[in-house]
């Protein structure tokens, strides 16, 4: 099995490795995809004349592209899935529904931060040289672009692709007087007694209005007077209601809209009165916490106050209906006391993140076929977990490898009499975890259990405090994080007492222990006993749990003490060999690449001649091609079935390869302000196999490739004429499926 051998490497070369020589990936360019025009590529900005850049100026704002500018370009490779035939329709309505939710997501946060900046008088300049305005207005128009083609993809795309299948949604205009009659039973039966009409008036002051909430901004008049109320759309209540088989205009399944259902009813909340129009709205509020280390006795404390604030955030975005009079819109940004540069005007439906409830319909024909993961250890084999990574490390890629060999590795921990302590980072866990039952039963037996559950994880803060505060009922010895620091690393460490001693076993991974997303995201994890990483995965925490003001380690690359400085000395290290007329290569695989520091340091590598391909699923600010200064460097993001979320750290060492993998993106937020991890991989058949397999695949990609260009628009990849196209993920599920593991 190519990926797991022996530690040492000692093992035959796989077939067609280059052992016995100096080792690179081969770049055959003939299999890469070329660049085409793509309809959906995006605006392009005009290129620069390169010629007037000095090669050794590296700081020029031309040579960045703009960080926001670069997340809504990923986002609109997401859209592009639900525009893409290729892809079954309900996957269609998910990457619609993805691309909805990371919008309302970009506009708590990013958005929400650069309009605090700019309200405050802040003039920050982005790397790109844009300053605060100038940036808000930039990212505003390209955000309106993308929600016009979200309603754009559903109207005339997606819905009647829908309808086709017998998934039918009505608007009002389409009721039948027995749809009516039917509607009115459901909502007098299901929905009214869930509403609360609030006034708002000089006796009842404005409501309280939660973020990413849909409302009804209600007209009534009463007494010769025109009044205001808000009834918000309940978002407990399924957004789309099912009518009965019967009423259907056609064949199949049709649906009506809960938000067309109440406004068709509302007459009922406010009797003796005439209702002279409802109109929707939505709010996005700001949900970026900052916590003040010099305010922060208590994290735990000081982290669910800052939740309670967060309700009140400012708006960075009001969303309302494309008719709704200026007389109510007025009221609306008076009582939110906003401007109308947070207003976006909608003709179409809102919230398509709801849209993802469709994705459960049952209808497998129009789902990604269904495929089956690998396990490397059954349930019933935990009794020889620790004895074969005493002698071998594995490697696990999910979703290709079950997420149930974590678990099993766990529960092994749990159920040995020998294993004493156990530790773990745990930053996104997901609902009904079974890995915190696990940790709890492990303390309930006795072993010594702590564990790390970092409490600032963005969206996921209230569901970790209860995580936390569960865990710390059970006697289990509960960090909630570094106060000026996140901990993002993906760490287990199992200790051991065997007959010649004590002995640690760990699992390093690039991504959260997440049952649920490791489904759905391409993560890798590394089981490991190897003596030098132990060593470190220890001394890490030990700096979570104590005190520790430990500077260096000897394997693992850790931030925020030492992870830049070790990356920027192997990116030096390729441009030596370069020099040297050695062989000189860098891959990186991860997620972002936005640190201007390390942009500057790849473009020196480039300069020397080193061959760079960079493989970023997201943002990207580094712009490729530029003579003199990036001609080395491609760029290609792969977006496809899976959420591709792991890290693969490349480095050719003039053919003694260096390959690393963990939970650091090259960002100043994973290399300075937070805890990430890196760990190098050290069996020889594991890393031809993150080469050969891994790195190849997706460097090989046809299908779901997009090319970054050097004006940073991005155009869809395309097989050379007369090669057959690839699909990376495709090629890696046939491949884990046609190689079974050593112990199946």
């Amino acid at each position: 099995m190519a990926e797991t051998r022996g530690r040492h490497g000692n093992d035959a070369p796989a077939e067609g490795s280059d052992a016995g020589g100096p080792v690179s990936i081969r770049r055959p360019r003939s299999r890469r995809a070329r660049a085409v025009e793509a309809p959906d590529a995006g605006p392009q900005t005009p290129i620069p004349d390169w010629s007037a850049f000095e090669p050794a100026d590296l700081s020029h704002p031309g040579l960045f592209i703009n960080r926001e500018l670069s997340w809504l370009e990923f986002n609109q490779r997401v859209l592009a899935q639900a525009e893409d035939p290729y892809h079954p329709l309900l996957e269609r309505i998910k990457f619609l529904a993805i691309t909805a939710t990371n919008l309302d997501e970009f506009f708590m946060v990013r958005v929400a931060t650069i309009l605090k900046k700019f309200r405050a008088g802040i003039e920050d300049v982005s790397i790109d040289g844009l300053n605060t305005e100038q940036e808000l207005d930039a990212i505003r128009r390209r955000a309106l672009a993308q929600m016009a083609e979200q309603t754009s993809c559903w109207k005339m795309a997606l819905r009647p692709l829908l309808a086709a299948e017998g998934i039918q949604f009505l608007e009002t205009r389409e009721y039948t007087a027995a749809i009516d009659a039917w509607l009115t039973q459901y909502f007098d039966a299901n929905i009214y007694p869930v509403l609360t009409p609030l006034a708002f008036d000089p006796g009842h002051p404005f409501p309280y209005i939660s973020n990413l909430s849909m409302n009804l901004a209600v007209r009534v008049r009463q007494g010769g007077r025109t009044k205001f109320a808000r009834v918000k759309v309940p978002g407990m209540l399924p957004r789309f209601i099912a009518l009965p088989a019967n009423l259907g205009p056609q064949p199949g399944t049709a649906y009506v809209f809960l938000e067309d259902v109440i406004r068709r009813n509302i007459h009922e909340l406010f009797p003796g009165t005439q209702v002279e129009g409802a109109h929707l709205f939505r709010i996005i509020r700001d949900t970026d916490m900052v916590i003040q280390e010099d305010e922060a006795d208590d994290l735990l404390e000081t982290v669910d106050r800052g939740l309670k604030q967060l309700r009140y955030g400012a708006l960075s975005l009001l969303q309302v209906e494309d008719d709704m009079p200026r007389r109510v819109l007025s009221i609306l940004i008076e009582n939110f006391e906003v401007d109308d540069d947070v207003v976006v005007r909608s003709s179409e439906r809102m919230g398509f993140g709801d849209w993802m409830a469709l994705t459960r319909l049952h209808r497998p024909a129009l789902k990604d076929p269904v495929f089956h993961p690998r396990t490397l250890w059954k349930p019933d084999d935990s009794d020889k977990i620790f004895e074969q990574i005493a002698d071998q490390d594995f490697l696990i890629h999910h979703p290709f490898d079950s997420f149930t060999s974590v678990e099993t590795f766990l529960q092994a921990a749990v159920v040995d009499p020998q294993v004493v302590a156990i530790k773990l980072t745990l930053y996104r866990i997901g609902a009904n975890s079974p890995l915190v039952d696990l940790l709890i039963e492990a303390a309930e037996l006795g072993k010594q259990v702590a564990v790390l559950v970092e409490l600032k994880a963005r969206f996921d803060e209230r569901n970790n405090i209860a995580w936390a505060t569960r865990l710390e009922s059970a006697g289990i010895h509960v960090v909630y994080g570094l106060v000026n620091l996140k901990v993002h690393c993906k760490l287990c460490l199992v200790v051991r007492q065997e007959t010649d001693g004590i002995r640690r076993y760990a699992h390093v991974a690039t991504g959260n222990y997440n049952r649920v997303t490791s489904q759905v995201y391409t993560d890798l994890g590394l089981f490991t006993a190897d003596p030098a990483l132990l060593d470190d995965v220890t001394e890490v925490f030990n700096s979570l749990t104590g005190y520790s003001n430990k500077r260096s380690f000897n394997a693992l690359l850790v931030a925020p003490v030492g992870l830049r400085q070790g990356m920027r000395a192997m990116v030096e290290r390729e441009m030596e060999h370069a020099r040297a007329g050695r062989p000189a290569r860098i891959i990186i695989k991860n997620n972002a690449v936005a640190d201007q520091a390390m942009i500057k340091t790849l473009y020196r590598a480039s300069q020397a001649g080193v061959a760079i391909d960079l493989i970023v699923r997201g943002l990207c600010c580094l712009r490729p091609g530029i003579p003199g200064i990036s001609d080395t460097i491609s760029v290609r993001s792969i977006v496809g079935r899976f959420l591709e979320h792991s890290r693969i750290y490349y480095f050719l060492n003039g053919g003694d390869e260096e390959v690393y993998i963990g939970s650091a993106d090259l960002m100043e937020r994973n290399l300075d302000r937070r805890v990430e991890v890196l760990c190098p991989i050290s069996d020889a058949s594991i890393k031809r196999h993150l080469r050969d397999t891994v790195l190849e695949a997706l460097l090989s990609d046809t299908e779901r490739a997009w090319l970054l260009q050097t004006d940073g628009s991005y155009l869809r990849g395309t097989a050379p004429e007369g090669a057959s196209p690839l699909n990376s993920q495709q090629f890696l599920i046939d491949w884990y499926s046609a190689h079974a593991h050593a112990q199946d």
